[in-house]
């Protein structure tokens, strides 16, 4: 695993503007925000040759502690190669104020190299020739039915709507679209991959507590590569991102449900059913009512980035799926807005109707007993998280304004969405609809394919 932060070089138009260090935009603002001379005095007084000096001749008039001084440092970009997709989940669901990417699927044909060796995620020993076992045999499906699929599409191309006259190299990533969406449920949740993150000082402190806090080890190697990379900007705050007592307490929490859940009931490798939840709240206080009427809400309206009103933007919405792939999951859980939640304990397994392979039950099968294996584990049991696969199917939910949700529709429906995310998000508007009468008329649902 390598961490790089990446610094931002200001453009030759912004020459005369002035520059600072994140520490010393931090310092800085903090200084402005106490002090009636304006933005010029106080830079004025750095001194560019030594920023450091300068930092700390302000921090000693001004207060540290206040975690806002930490959030305006900036945006610092890291880059961590190599860390688990699991990993690289797990930061998205915890820096929920981050933005970020991570490699795609869609792009990428994976393969057995890009598993990590079983010791630099914890494997307990007398799992790790199962594990390794199953994990090889994974990339082995994986690879013969994306094969399947491709050879199936190529000669039958009626299979995919595709648009009439578009060039021939988009019909061919939309030919690699059709069989590597289908055949990723098979890729392990160990498989690493890259991912690049943009965050603030306080949100990067945030992030590395309670990423140093969960009881895996691969976590707290990522919390100490991206520490010893967060030095080189902002020293005097990453003393902020160590491990605490309540983060330790909260992630075993978490990751016992989810072993004690596999203990007691098993591993399923059925494709669970669909069942969503949605809740709107949306009562107003006597004092403050809706301004508006439902359509002067969507007035002037042309895409999913048009601005809402008011009066949606007040709604809040708690969205669930009981079955929730975790190859979709790594993306709906990258939704900014809100708040994202799942125990990550397997439910079902997913494998869409048009996948047939004769060793797809034999790995499901085996799937099943090195997770099994692993939870029941006494030291260790955290590990099974390593042993799912992107098929696994969890309950997931998600919490935000009705305007972010309705985004959330119409993007994870659009042309060139996965058609999974299609299916979770039409039936949500489904019932959004149900919930608020009219609303469908002032949401563009689309038809996801062809997926490009």
């Amino acid at each position: 695993m390598k961490a790089t932060a990446i610094a931002i070089r200001p453009p030759t138009a912004a020459g005369e503007s002035p520059a600072v260090t994140p520490e010393l935009l931090a310092s800085v603002l903090a200084r402005y925000s106490r002090s009636n001379k304006g933005i010029s005095a106080i830079l004025a007084s750095v001194d560019p040759s030594d920023p450091d000096a300068s930092v700390d001749a302000i921090f000693r008039f001004v207060d540290y502690g206040h975690a806002s001084i930490a959030g305006m440092t900036g945006g610092i970009a890291v880059a961590i190669d190599g860390l688990s997709m699991f990993l690289a989940y797990k930061i998205f669901e915890i820096a929920q104020l981050c933005d970020g990417q991570e490699s795609s699927t869609r792009y990428i044909k994976m393969d057995k190299s890009g598993v990590p060796a079983p010791e630099e995620v914890g494997i307990p020993s007398n799992c790790v020739k199962r594990w390794e076992s199953f994990t090889v045999r994974a990339f082995e499906v994986y690879r013969e039915v994306y094969d399947m699929l491709d050879d199936k599409v190529r000669r039958n191309p009626e299979i995919i709507a595709l648009p009439k006259g578009i060039d021939e190299k988009v019909v061919d990533r939309i030919r690699k679209n059709y069989a590597l969406d289908r055949a990723r449920y098979l890729i392990p949740f160990a498989s690493k991959t890259n991912a690049a993150y943009v965050m603030t000082a306080r949100v990067w402190a945030d992030t590395l507590r309670r990423l140093d806090s969960l009881p895996l080890q691969e976590a707290g190697l990522c919390a100490a590569l991206v520490r010893s990379e967060l030095d080189k900007f902002v020293p005097r705050m990453t003393r902020h991102s160590f491990r605490s007592p309540a983060g330790e307490s909260q992630a075993r929490q978490l990751l016992a449900y989810s072993v004690n859940e596999i203990k007691k009931n098993g591993v399923c490798i059925d494709n669970i059913i669909d069942e969503v939840y949605l809740e709107v709240a949306n009562d107003r206080p006597a004092f403050l009512p809706d301004l508006q009427m439902m359509p002067d809400a969507f007035a002037g309206k042309e895409n999913r980035y048009s601005e809402a009103g008011t009066s949606v933007r007040r709604a809040t919405v708690r969205a669930a799926w009981n079955n929730m792939a975790i190859a979709e999951l790594r993306d709906l859980n990258r939704h900014r807005s809100g708040y994202r939640f799942s125990p990550l304990c397997p439910k079902g397994f997913y494998i869409p109707a048009d996948v047939k392979h004769p060793m797809i039950g034999e790995l499901l099968n085996e799937y099943k007993s090195t997770v099994e294996s692993l939870a029941s584990q006494e030291n260790g049991s955290e590990t099974y998280v390593y042993a799912l696969l992107l098929g696994t199917q969890v309950a997931f939910e998600h919490s935000t304004h009705l305007d972010k949700f309705i985004y959330e529709i119409e993007l994870r429906t659009g042309l060139g969405a996965h058609f999974r995310y299609a299916e979770h998000l039409s039936k949500a508007s489904a019932i959004l609809e149900e919930k608020m009468p009219g609303i469908s008329r002032f949401v563009q649902e689309g038809n996801a394919e062809p997926e490009f």
